[in-house]
């Protein structure tokens, strides 16, 4: 029979990505979601009764041991931007991963990737930032031999920044660069984290790791919007906002159901998102990075002035 992996947040950004590579590579697959209607796009991705959407809650440990019973490996891609309600970062990020983590423990799955993010730190300003790294420490408790990675910024075409800041350069004249638009990052192809899924749960000697996941590039966030705007041919004046004024905004706009920039937000973006020397990352799971350059054109040539048919030169 076909090993079975359970993937916690297998509609998301990411999780779409991994489902169909576990799905080329033969595995059956449990994706466990708070709306399995919502999540029925993927079971094209495989072979009939291949793939199959679960409603599960990581509040309800019982049902989180129940998507996981049997599971050759485990796989939590759960992760938010902004808190809403009862989808707090203490109950997402540090409850959420730990109760995965003693569920996989628990079904005797021989493997759990758990994927968490650059700049997880418990000294972090950004409360996002010290419950990613609660989240850390939870599951290596719960399943020392867990494989964590850490993403920089992840792109491909449904992320959520090349197209947000795209969406506005649509109906703006200018552009926000927080803190001057000095912070680095080394954005990575979604599709090569997902590869890194795939090659992690099929090499035991990624057990106990923990892989800073970064493209080959490193960019300021200035350099990432003239990227962008280059690639959709539109001209807008950059404007610098101190993060100190950007703190204030955020305290304004977090109220909003679904915030654009929160206070936590600007917090994150006062630090670098890169990876740090002499840690292991893609090349060390034999994956050579995918330049930003070679894919956003694939998808950000819908927002040039005459859509997708413009020219790109």
């Amino acid at each position: 029979m076909a090993r079975l992996a359970t993937i916690f947040g297998g509609s998301g950004f990411i999780g779409r990505y991994v489902v169909r590579q576990l799905a080329r590579d033969g595995w059956r697959i449990n994706v466990a979601v708070r709306d399995a209607e919502r999540a029925k796009f993927l079971k094209p991705m495989g072979d009939v009764g291949q793939v199959t959407p679960m409603a599960v809650s990581l509040r309800d440990k019982d049902a989180v041991a129940g998507a996981v019973a049997g599971a050759d490996a485990v796989v939590n891609l759960v992760g938010i931007l902004y808190e809403s309600g009862r989808q707090s970062f203490e109950a997402i990020h540090h409850q959420g991963a730990g109760t995965v983590a003693e569920a996989a423990a628990g079904a005797g799955a021989g493997r759990l990737v758990h994927v968490s993010a650059l700049g997880a730190d418990p000294a972090s300003p950004a409360l996002y930032a010290r419950t990613k790294a609660a989240g850390e420490a939870a599951v290596r408790a719960a399943f020392p031999g867990a494989t964590i990675f850490r993403p920089s910024l992840v792109f491909g075409p449904e992320d959520g920044f090349f197209n947000r800041f795209a969406g506005l350069a649509r109906v703006m004249p200018a552009l926000p660069l927080f803190g001057g638009g000095k912070t680095r990052f080394q954005p990575v192809y979604v599709g090569d984290v997902a590869e890194a899924v795939l090659r992690a749960l099929a090499d035991p000697k990624t057990a106990g790791a923990t892989y800073e996941l970064g493209g080959p590039t490193i960019y300021t966030f200035r350099q990432l919007i003239e990227l962008m705007l280059k690639e959709i041919k539109r001209k807008r004046c950059l404007v610098s906002i101190p993060f100190p004024i950007a703190r204030l905004q955020a305290r304004f706009l977090q109220i909003l159901p679904a915030p654009p920039l929160t206070v936590d937000q600007v917090r994150l973006l006062e630090r670098d998102n890169i990876v740090a020397p002499g840690v292991p990352g893609l090349p060390e799971l034999g994956i050579k990075p995918t330049p930003v350059e070679s894919v956003i054109p694939s998808y950000l040539d819908r927002f040039r002035p005459s859509g997708r048919f413009a020219s790109a030169s």
